[in-house]
């Protein structure tokens, strides 16, 4: 740890790994169980299949499967992280911290600070925020960004409103300090009036989880859930984006100096197709600028933006110097922009 704060620091992502489980939903498989055929599905979510985790597989079991690729595919050991922060609404347990599991798990050093940050779909970008200010600051040099979820385990099966969209996964992003600039410019905003559209109602203090919490209903959609399940208001989930997403881009462009020109690309958080679709056009982002990877992974909520970031790297779309734009949006009501060079 540095705490050396004469030197003119920036924060820069080296290298972007994920973990997906083996177990694949596909449409097909869905469409026996929703009322949808597989067409219908594809048509309203742009989502050909999800992963699921297996029973028994949570956050701590991808993460640490992502942090081990993401040291091993870059030559790294337990040695050299100096934070891990671990992203996810759906920890191992009310506590400790997720991440200090993984810490463990992965074989990382007991000098390596770990945390949750609970966000959703925001969460990639607010959590860069933090390891950009622990960076900048001189606190620390080098550290991991986690994200994992597992909604699935959350989801009833008799609820076509959230079952066709989300899918599990977890990612690992690696980020240390640098010479010039990688990320840019950052901006956060929330609402929390919009908490409800978004929940999982039971479970926490507020209401415990009990045998009158687990009694299912049927929403006027033919949806059936129970408070102990995820539920999601739709509508007004896609209202808030179409609204919040193109101020939230007009601002931090106008706040930073820059235009939609300046960008190389773009990337929002892989809520489904549909939305996508409307957010670019209401943005008024070149179709030929957009980056998505949904459609054989679902919405996996905070790790959407980094399976975009490692999907465009493989494909050696994204190259070094390219100026990238970062927009997370969602549960809470949550959003944030970030804007980063490559490389």
């Amino acid at each position: 740890m540095s705490q050396d704060n004469n030197t003119k620091r920036w924060a820069v992502i080296r290298a972007v790994s994920s973990y997906l489980p083996s177990r694949s939903l596909t449409n097909a498989e869905l469409a026996k169980e929703v009322g949808w055929t597989p067409e219908q599905i594809l048509e309203k979510t742009g989502i050909e299949e999800r992963r699921i985790a297996a029973e028994g597989e949570c956050v701590s079991d991808m993460v640490t499967a992502a942090v081990s690729r993401l040291l091993q595919q870059n030559g790294l050991d337990g040695r050299a992280p100096e934070f891990l922060i671990l992203c996810t609404q759906t920890p191992d347990y009310v506590l400790p911290s997720t991440a200090c599991i993984v810490q463990e798990k992965a074989g990382l050093s007991d000098r390596c600070a770990a945390f949750d940050l609970s966000l959703g779909c925001s969460g990639y970008v607010y959590a860069l925020g933090v390891a950009n200010g622990l960076i900048r600051s001189g606190m620390f040099r080098r550290g991991i960004v986690a994200t994992g979820d597992v909604y699935s385990k959350y989801i009833h099966p008799r609820d076509r409103s959230v079952r066709t969209l989300f899918g599990d996964a977890a990612t690992a992003t690696w980020i240390t300090e640098a010479e010039s600039p990688g990320i840019e410019a950052m901006s956060f905003g929330t609402d929390g009036k919009g908490a409800r559209n978004l929940i999982i109602p039971a479970g926490g203090t507020r209401l415990p989880r009990s045998q009158v919490t687990s009694v299912t209903s049927v929403d006027s959609s033919g949806n059936e859930r129970s408070q102990d399940n995820l539920f999601m208001n739709g509508s007004e989930i896609f209202t808030f984006s179409v609204k919040r997403v193109p101020a939230l881009i007009n601002s931090f462009l106008a706040d930073n100096g820059m235009t939609l020109e300046q960008i190389d690309w773009v990337v929002f958080h892989q809520a489904n197709r549909f939305m996508l679709d409307h957010l670019r056009v209401k943005t008024g982002v070149p179709a030929e600028k957009m980056l998505s990877f949904i459609s054989k992974v679902g919405n996996t909520v905070s790790s959407t933006i980094p399976l975009v970031i490692e999907h465009a790297i493989e494909e050696k779309r994204m190259q070094s110097g390219q100026r990238v734009l970062l927009v997370g949006f969602g549960v809470g009501y949550s959003w944030g922009a970030a804007s980063l060079k490559w490389g």
